[in-house]
């Protein structure tokens, strides 16, 4: 028998209306769906004749083991079947994409990459900013809220960067990530959250990085949201869909 292949495909923050054409036809040509948890339901639609396999991770939740998750690839792929492997956002940001490349392609599959949106370029399109606007910043940083062991990532170094800041998986720790920026930037320093960007359900907060953690908290936000921090932030602040509130 012949070996099958793998697919992983980015859906993007959550409208089906920002895959591209390239994951339409691959979710078309799907024998096995496996879709993370934060996946537009109804993407299953666009894969008529697919087995569907919910494989959710999501942070604070119980979740599908990483390493399952692999062995399920590799067995569909062996039987001959496409196998389309759903990320939410961006597949080869913050998606674990490496570790699922480097196993199947140990074992002789072939692996298909897919772009998506990241969640984080629809947070700034939410804000209608621009992460790159040069009299603001020399440039953006996309970033997890913790590492692998669980340490944090090197705030000071970031602050000092002059990059718009994009923090990813960070609402767990909110209040450490900005007591941590505020040693190294000014606390008026513009600031925002988006959550569930793109979809019905997004907020967006947007305010200055000393009141950023309380006034979200208050507000009750929560995962999936994007932390964004950074002079460009301040352009986003009359689209606030959560009241404005700036700290004394």
């Amino acid at each position: 028998m012949d070996k099958g292949r793998v697919i992983l495909l980015g859906a993007g923050p959550g409208d089906l209306e920002l895959l591209t054409r390239k994951a339409v036809r691959a979710l078309l040509a799907a024998d096995i769906l496996l879709l993370d948890e934060l996946v537009c339901a109804d993407i299953v639609e666009l894969a008529p004749r697919a087995r569907v396999l919910r494989v959710g991770k999501r942070g604070g939740c119980r979740s599908t083991p990483q390493a399952f998750i692999q062995r399920l690839m590799r067995r569909y792929a062996l039987q001959g079947k496409t196998v389309v492997r759903v990320k939410g956002g961006e597949a080869l940001l913050f998606g674990r994409a490496g570790e699922e490349i480097a196993f199947l392609e140990a074992a002789g599959i072939e692996v298909e990459l897919v772009n998506g949106i990241s969640s984080g370029l629809a947070a700034a399109t939410s804000l209608g900013i621009s992460l790159t606007h040069r009299d603001y910043c020399h440039g953006v940083s996309f970033v997890t809220a913790h590492t692998q062991d669980g340490a944090s990532p090197d705030w000071s170094a970031l602050a000092r960067s002059r990059t718009t800041l994009v923090i990813y998986m960070g609402m767990q720790r909110i209040e450490q990530i900005a007591t941590e920026l505020l040693a190294h930037m000014p606390a008026s320093t513009p600031a925002a959250v988006v959550q569930w960007a793109s979809t019905p359900r997004e907020t967006t907060l947007v305010s200055r990085l000393d009141g950023l953690a309380a006034q979200a908290r208050q507000a009750g936000m929560g995962s999936p949201a994007i932390i964004l921090v950074g002079d460009a932030v301040g352009l986003a602040r009359a689209r606030a869909t959560v009241p404005f509130r700036q700290s004394a």
